[in-house]
């Protein structure tokens, strides 16, 4: 039976993820709108994954591993080429989406019929390792509603940090993933903020002021998470943007550019130190 492409395309790209995945999954077939697929890419998982996915009988699930180790970026990017929605949200293992997320965002993109946003963002949890939430992260000023691509790049400059959010917080336009390409692995720590404004190229982004995701962090994730090589990859993805023409960053933004990465590490050491012990 061939069945006509799905509203959104929510595609899990996992590897030894078998912990944290049920809740993912259950987050999304828990959505109030009900009109997607579910793809879940194994990496080569060495783990019950395969399994677990079997476990759920739901139709929209489709569960599919890769012949080969692929990587982040490789699996990230097998994602795109097996959506088949109208709209895409990459979902990692670890995160969960609020029932909500889907209806809230893809309202918000089926009102905009002049293709003038390029993506849609919202709030998001910050949860332990068993989903207890620690805190909330949202867009400096918290106002629903469009923000001009330009501003929102310049906040993240000048913050030195993703201000847009993790994939889950994140729907787009599949249309416009085809103009934009593939995911860019050049500096691994920012590999979504780099997609995320790589989109922004073509649109502005909305922003949903409720707490639609859930953003988990762990003690395995830690030594990652504040690694000295994310400071370093925001200031060297932030030149290359900027090289490229998409940002006009004022003398003071580049100031702060080079500076809050480097600050930001502190603080998340300090926060995950406090939570995680």
């Amino acid at each position: 039976m061939i069945h006509s492409p799905p509203c959104v395309s929510i595609c899990i790209p996992t590897y030894k993820g078998e912990r944290t995945l049920g809740a993912a999954i259950e987050s999304v077939l828990a959505q109030t709108l009900t009109d997607f697929e579910l793809v879940v890419i194994d990496d080569q998982s060495p783990d019950g994954t395969k399994v677990l996915v079997a476990n759920y009988a739901d139709e929209r699930i489709r569960y599919v591993r890769n012949e080969a180790n692929l990587g982040p970026q490789g699996n990230w990017n097998r994602c795109l080429s097996e959506s088949r929605g109208k709209y895409f949200k990459l979902l990692p293992h670890d995160d969960v989406l609020d029932p909500a997320c889907l209806q809230r965002q893809v309202a918000a993109l089926d009102a905009d019929t002049e293709h003038r946003l390029a993506l849609v963002f919202s709030a998001r949890e910050v949860l332990g390792p068993e989903g207890q939430v620690l805190t909330r992260r949202g867009y400096p000023g918290g106002m629903e509603g469009r923000i001009d691509a330009r501003e929102v790049m310049g906040a993240c400059v000048r913050r030195g940090t993703n201000l847009l959010g993790e994939p889950g917080a994140v729907l787009i336009r599949k249309s416009l993933t085809e103009k934009v390409g593939l995911f860019d692995a050049t500096f691994p720590y920012v590999i979504d903020l780099d997609y995320w404004f790589r989109l922004l190229g073509h649109g502005d982004a909305y922003y949903c002021a409720e707490t639609l995701a859930g953003f988990r962090v762990s003690d395995t994730q830690w030594s990652v998470a504040i690694g000295s090589s994310q400071s370093h990859d925001f200031r060297k993805f932030i030149a290359r943007v900027e090289a490229q023409g998409a940002l006009s960053a004022t003398g003071l933004d580049r100031f702060f550019g080079i500076f809050t990465p480097a600050l930001n590490n502190v603080a998340r050491l300090l926060f995950y130190r406090f939570y995680l012990r």
